[in-house]
């Protein structure tokens, strides 16, 4: 019994590691470069030993941040698709979307090439099915053009990475609502 208790309380210092990270990116905008582990150890209450004990470096803490949020952001699909018309649940979507791509972006620039494109082919199949999904039910209820794709959605995302930081609350919402308007079925 008492190694299973301490097991849960090791799950219990990682996801509070973890979410004391994405709390640290945020506030950073996702700048990972800005990530400080002392912060984050603190902000979890562990000891910095726990912390590396569970992310030996800060690109495996950066990776796990990803996969989490890749994970909220997929798992996001079906209560949105629940209570919403599919249109509106896309454009919900891509709200979560752009927040995720903030917190990307730092972590693109902080994890090395090759991790990275790990992570990438290992995770990515994920987002593209979500988006998938959300696209086939708007065009389904004929909210959405039929000859769009996940790709077409993906390619056009694409010019969030242009966005300069100091620029981003204004210029992004403005460029999803493009998006939306160009994905609807006319």
């Amino acid at each position: 019994m008492a190694t299973r208790e301490r097991r849960s309380d090791a799950v219990a210092n990682r996801d509070r590691i973890v979410e004391a990270a994405r709390a640290e990116l945020s506030e950073s905008n996702g700048a990972a470069a800005d990530l400080k582990l002392h912060r984050v150890a603190k902000a979890a209450d562990v000891g910095q030993g726990t912390l590396y004990r569970h992310f030996p470096t800060r690109e495996h803490l950066l990776a796990e941040v990803y996969r989490f949020e890749l994970t909220q952001l997929v798992d996001a699909v079906a209560p949105l698709l629940a209570e919403h018309p599919p249109l509106e649940a896309l454009t919900g979507w891509l709200a979560r979307l752009v927040e995720y791509a903030r917190v990307k972006r730092g972590v693109m620039a902080a994890i090395e090439a090759s991790a990275w494109q790990d992570l990438y082919a290992d995770h990515h199949h994920r987002l593209d099915q979500a988006l998938e999904l959300l696209l086939d039910r708007g065009k389904a209820a004929g909210e959405i053009r039929a000859e769009v794709d996940a790709a077409d959605v993906i390619l056009l995302l694409g010019a969030l990475s242009r966005v300069p930081e100091a620029e981003w609350d204004t210029r992004v919402p403005k460029i999803v609502t493009v998006i939306v308007d160009g994905l609807r079925r006319r």
